[in-house]
């Protein structure tokens, strides 16, 4: 079987729609599907509901829809990297559901295990918690959280072969796994395209079962959030 498509564009065509929740994985800069953002935005789709770490930073990654305001609510846990998410968020302009790091992991992860919702202590006594069942388990309190299930999930990867079956480059794994288990479509944008059985059954980080389709950016820009450099006398 061959999911590879010939373009980011022709990926997404006959997929993604205005109205829906979609999954984009990448922390910060780092794993983001840079090709297939970019098709998402000249795709003009609008009113996403995305669930990411992050939205990018200004005028990068997910910034960029930010920008051409296609998204309408953000599901995350960090937004301090991006100025134009801040203004858009505090002039309600954008809607924020502000979920803590291991919760949104969780929640993406019982998507795609399944599991509607489970229970946990981050959060409880907090926001976080407001309008959310709360019970007790051995004394202590935990506070529901229902799992994300998104209609598109986008994602990168280092290599794939034919098939879909994935392997991540380090840390640039990331939220990429759970975001592919969780989305109902899986779209990856790669590095490099292998055949089928060349990715070693024990390197293999995500079956192919999970991915639809395959797009080939062997060339990203793989931006650097932040460099902060410490000057010393004589250099």
């Amino acid at each position: 079987m061959n999911k590879v498509f010939p373009s980011a564009a022709a990926a997404l065509e006959g997929v993604v729609a205005d109205g829906q929740l979609l999954a984009v994985g990448g922390f910060g800069l780092c794993g983001i599907p840079e090709a297939l953002i970019d098709a998402l935005r000249d795709s003009g789709v609008k009113n996403l509901t995305v669930i990411s770490n992050n939205a990018g930073v200004d005028g990068f990654g997910l910034g960029k829809l930010l920008e051409t305001r296609q998204i309408k609510k953000m599901i995350s846990s960090y937004v301090g990297e991006n100025k134009e998410f801040e203004r858009q968020y505090l002039a309600g302009e954008l809607e924020l559901e502000f979920t803590p790091q291991g919760t949104l992991a969780e929640k993406l992860r019982a998507g795609g295990a399944g599991i509607p919702a489970f229970f946990t202590k981050t959060g409880v006594g907090t926001l976080v918690a407001d309008g959310k069942e709360l019970r007790e388990f051995d004394g202590e309190t935990y506070v529901m959280e229902r799992a994300l299930v998104p209609e598109v999930a986008l994602i990168k990867a280092d290599v794939a072969d034919m098939s879909g079956n994935l392997r991540f480059h380090l840390t640039a794994r990331n939220f990429n796994p759970a975001a592919a288990m969780a989305g109902k479509i899986c779209i990856v944008e790669v590095e490099r395209v292998v055949a089928t059985g060349d990715i070693a059954p024990d390197d293999v980080h995500l079956p192919g079962i999970y991915v639809h389709r395959i797009v080939h950016n062997p060339n990203p820009e793989k931006r650097i959030e932040k460099r902060t450099i410490t000057e010393k006398a004589g250099v």
